[in-house]
């Protein structure tokens, strides 16, 4: 008996081949109550995520005293985030009031290519985000030299270039790879554990290819960001007015907690051997700091930094915000 002819999206070549065209993403339940209910929460949080991303960037763009490097690195970080999620969302909203779940081979392939872009470049950005308030408020006299567009615009680039080639080579290497077996998808978006782990192709060297790639930019990255605040912190300590230091916690408190959230999911999601992966699990925590830190990251950025609540006043009135 043909096991494979009931499975849509896989088509017999002949007896012993098969091929798989589409993927079925199976989401977080089939059941049509909760779908309805997550149809609601997710779409409620992607306006929100869009609304206050986007709303940074204009922000940003539109009132000169935010012209500097900080604020211009949080206005990508913020369009990264947007676009972050967007990669992810819309497919998902779709599926849950939808019969048909499927994706395509190179639907899935160009998801997952842009969603770990998005996801490394922001990893960069928040280590560059580190350095610039290192700079600022460790050699203040010198930032405006040590931070210039020469510097800053630069680290920009380098931070998507870094996604771009990370994301190529994990869509090139999981998609060499076999899929014969399922086309059942147990995520929500197509990431590489749950692609792996329904290939049916040795997968050990795509695992340890994750693991040292991921490890590299975790490592790079969060040594960057503990350098960084470790002299800011010998700043912090040396200064003699507790006003001056109160300013500084706030101004860096907010990207401290941004970067422990999102490098703690980070970590638990991939540097972990597969035989500890449960799917279901992990589908959570990925759809945390894929969906959910994308929409903290405006409120972290605009509820903790008086320049940009100064800003908010300014640009959409004082009157609008109070009520």
């Amino acid at each position: 008996m043909n096991i494979f002819k009931f499975v849509p999206g896989v088509h017999m070549k002949n007896v012993t081949k098969v091929t798989i065209n589409t993927f079925v993403l199976k989401g977080f339940t089939d059941k049509l109550e909760l779908q309805i209910i997550l149809f609601s929460l997710f779409l409620a949080i992607y306006l929100f995520t869009l609304m206050g991303n986007v709303g940074l960037v204009v922000l940003v763009t539109g009132d000169p005293r935010l012209h500097n490097p900080m604020y211009h690195f949080l206005s990508v970080l913020s369009s990264v985030d947007a676009c972050f999620s967007s990669v992810i969302m819309p497919n998902m909203l779709v599926d849950f009031i939808s019969k048909n779940k499927a994706i395509s081979l190179v639907g899935c392939a160009t998801q997952m290519f842009f969603a770990v872009t998005f996801g490394t470049t922001e990893c960069f950005l928040l280590a560059a985000m580190a350095y610039d308030r290192y700079v600022a408020i460790y050699h203040p006299l010198l930032y405006s030299v040590s931070m210039s567009p020469r510097v800053y615009v630069p680290l920009i680039i380098a931070s998507y270039v870094g996604g771009i080639f990370n994301a190529s080579v994990h869509t090139v290497a999981t998609f060499s790879l076999s899929f014969c077996a399922s086309n059942e998808i147990r995520h929500v978006f197509c990431d590489i554990p749950p692609l792996l782990a329904i290939s049916c192709s040795d997968t050990h060297t795509n695992q340890l290819l994750l693991f040292y790639c991921v490890g590299s930019i975790e490592i790079v990255t969060i040594l960057i960001v503990l350098i960084s605040y470790g002299f800011i912190l010998v700043a912090i300590l040396r200064r003699h007015s507790a006003e001056g230091r109160w300013k500084v916690f706030s101004t860096c408190g907010s990207h401290l907690t941004a970067v422990s959230i999102y490098h703690g999911t980070i970590l638990f999601m991939y540097m972990r051997p597969s035989s500890s992966y449960a799917l279901d699990y992990d589908m959570i925590v990925s759809a945390f700091y894929t969906i959910v830190i994308p929409m903290l990251n405006p409120i972290i950025y605009s509820l903790r930094n008086k320049d940009v609540k100064e800003a908010m006043k300014r640009i959409w009135g004082e009157k609008w915000m109070c009520q």
